[in-house]
């Protein structure tokens, strides 16, 4: 098969294309051939060497989700059959034309999407999801509070606000505010260089109840200052840096809960345990068209370079794709 395989750490050029041997199903596993892939955060740190798959495997092909068709199942699967439209997460290993995936972990997707847009939801739709409403406890009449929102997490989460009741702000560059206000986001915020704290708490000014950050760095103490009484922050990214000074005062006073997350290195029975109910409670809403992917631009696996670079530009409102097959 061939796949986009790091032969060498650093820049969007070490991303190669060549062929390597096809993946083989364990009995629980589903083959999927892969019709298209997206683009991560993760995926431009695996690249520089900063963010490795935890499984360790070779050769080392990045990748965190896909959308395709079953081509072949181990000997005790029973969810699927050859033919099948799926999507799913994984570790690595997605930027190839097949991936072999525990069943439990593949979603099927819904009739009104082609396999392009399938592979935008997997990845940000599950960390939104499990981020807001699994760890941060958000349900209707509550207030959230999403940085970055017109990345592909934060296009995500806006939607998953609305279809649970809640209300949400985000923050974003000023040329990317109408993409967030035309997915429903109550209040949308400039973020940088302006001082998003003040309009926040002046929109809410008792502060929000989930804050899902995917920036971290100097918007540590300003998520702690804007987190309500026992109010949960997420950290999802750090695409502002991992280190800064934290004023734990600010977290006692408010009696808050700060948690840390990732989907990636969590062992596989947490993975299929959030898949399942993700699907039994979030799937449905693309079936009625409540939630749905925003794709920011479409590359080639050829193109894998160029789309890496559009990345790192923070030029994308919604997901990047990858069509493969």
């Amino acid at each position: 098969m061939r796949a986009v395989v790091l032969t060498a750490h650093g820049g969007p050029e070490v991303l190669t294309v060549t062929d390597v041997p096809d993946p083989v199903p364990g009995p629980d596993e589903v083959r999927v051939a892969v019709a298209a892939t997206a683009v991560n955060r993760a995926d431009v740190l695996q690249r520089m060497g900063a963010y490795p798959d935890p499984r360790g495997r070779t050769p080392e092909i990045p990748g965190l989700e896909f959308a395709g068709t079953v081509e072949s199942v181990g000997e005790r699967v029973t969810m699927w059959q050859p033919g099948d439209r799926v999507m799913g997460i994984e570790a690595g290993g997605t930027y190839a034309e097949l991936v072999c995936t525990h069943e439990r972990q593949l979603l099927p997707v819904p009739p009104m999407l082609d396999l392009v847009e399938a592979a935008a939801v997997p990845e940000v739709f599950l960390t939104a999801w499990d981020a807001l409403v699994v760890q941060g406890g958000l349900t209707s009449g509550r207030w959230a509070l999403v940085h970055a929102g017109a990345s592909g997490v934060g296009t995500a989460a806006i939607q998953i606000a609305g279809a649970v009741g809640a209300r949400i702000a985000v923050t974003c560059s000023a040329g990317k505010a109408q993409v967030c206000r035309d997915l429903g986001a109550d209040v949308v915020i400039e973020r940088s260089p302006h001082d998003w704290l003040t309009d926040a708490m002046a929109a809410v000014p008792a502060g929000f109840d989930v804050v899902l950050d995917v920036i971290g760095g100097e918007e540590t103490n300003r998520n702690l200052a804007a987190v309500a009484h026992r109010g949960t922050i997420v950290q999802v990214g750090l695409m502002g840096g991992a280190t800064t000074s934290v004023n734990v005062g600010l977290l006692m006073a408010r009696r808050s809960h700060w948690v840390g997350t990732t989907l990636r290195s969590r062992p596989i029975e947490e993975k299929v345990a959030v898949t399942r109910r993700f699907a039994a409670e979030m799937l449905p809403l693309f079936h009625s068209g409540r939630l749905r992917p925003v794709i920011d631009s479409r590359y080639t696996l050829d193109d894998i370079a160029a789309a890496h670079r559009h990345m790192e530009a923070n030029a994308n409102a919604g997901k990047i794709v990858v069509t493969v097959g």
